[in-house]
């Protein structure tokens, strides 16, 4: 027998130990030779005693915050979904009458002229608040004394609607600071600024006023954090101020651009103080011709001269809140794009 045919024929150290009775048996060319097959066991994944710990405290820490969402708003606003479609005056039995609150809602003219208001406060306050944001986003990215600026067009938002209601009421009065000003551009006779034909006007000017200076404040700072290198090669190029913006500034911070339009939506629809103070007297309510959809809710519930109707209330309340989810949904698909890298 030559080396090579010895060296074919006898087992190999693998085979040997598998055949080996002390090892439990095994299988040499495919011929079981007896002993338990041996079982492939998982291999256990470990938890860190750390992860565990904080999976223990997970529903602790969660739980107070869930209770206090599902029952001062949660429970609420289902309560107020069901409460529209009934009715009553506040004391009393409830009656059941389907969805005849909404119908009289849309037949209501003054609901109808609220929610034209309404209308009015997010489209075309907002689009002028934005335009104005904007522009001066331009103007103190490259001025000295920006974050003074800044500071003094933030102030409005920290002073109370109310007290604003008031100051813009003292500036818009007969022979008051806007008289003035129309006087001194020639103008003999002024304007009826808090007349029915411009009362409204006056609301929404005074809205952009009030608004202005917190979106301005969200733009600079997501203007703050774009390279100011791509400004230099924009001055290289020849860029003027509006190419700036319009192929720089405003792609890059379209996502905040897209975050400030859902939030002026959510604060547009509950606009309330501003208008009740500075349209209304001492302790009644405005001229329903500047009422939006907060006031007509609050007129529904509060009434001065009737039985309050609750359920016509909650059913504006639900119509709002309507109002609100789709324009939103909108804005986020109409904004949706690709995140820009820089």
């Amino acid at each position: 027998m030559t080396a090579t045919e010895m060296t074919a024929t006898e087992p190999t150290a693998t085979e040997a130990k598998a055949a080996d009775p002390r090892t439990g048996g095994g299988t040499v060319g495919g011929a079981r030779t007896g002993g338990k097959p041996s079982a492939v066991r998982p291999t256990a994944t470990r938890t860190s005693p750390l992860a565990a710990r904080r999976r223990k405290l997970f529903w602790p820490l969660l739980a107070p915050a869930v209770l206090v969402y599902v029952v001062f708003f949660a429970g609420p606003s289902l309560y107020t979904v069901w409460l529209s479609f009934n009715k009553w005056a506040g004391a009393g039995p409830m009656t059941f009458v389907g969805v005849d609150n909404y119908r009289r809602l849309f037949d209501d003219p003054t609901f109808q002229q609220s929610f034209t208001n309404t209308l009015w406060i997010i489209l075309g306050v907002g689009g002028l608040t934005f335009l104005v944001s904007f522009g001066l986003t331009m103007v103190l990215r490259d001025m000295k004394g920006r974050k003074a600026a800044r500071s003094i067009l933030f102030f409005p938002n920290i002073v109370p609607s109310v007290v604003l209601s008031i100051l813009w009421g003292f500036l818009f009065q007969h022979d008051g600071l806007a008289d003035a000003l129309v006087g001194a551009l020639g103008m003999e006779h002024p304007p009826n600024w808090l007349g029915q034909g411009n009362i409204f006007r006056v609301i929404m000017v005074g809205l952009v006023w009030t608004s202005t200076g917190f979106y301005t404040t969200i733009l600079m700072a997501a203007v703050d954090q774009i390279p100011p290198e791509l400004y230099e090669d924009c001055e290289l190029a020849g860029a003027n101020a509006l190419q700036k913006f319009r192929h720089v500034t405003l792609p890059l911070m379209w996502e905040v651009v897209g975050v400030c339009a859902v939030l002026w939506t959510i604060s547009a629809v509950k606009v309330f103080e501003f208008i009740y103070a500075f349209a209304g007297a001492a302790g009644q309510m405005p001229d329903a011709g500047v009422w939006n959809t907060a006031l007509y809710t609050y007129g529904e519930a509060f009434a001065s001269g009737g039985v309050p109707r609750y359920g016509s209330a909650a059913a504006s309340a639900v119509v709002m809140v309507t109002l609100v989810g789709v324009l939103v949904v909108l804005i986020r698909r109409v904004m949706r794009r690709d995140t820009v890298q820089f």
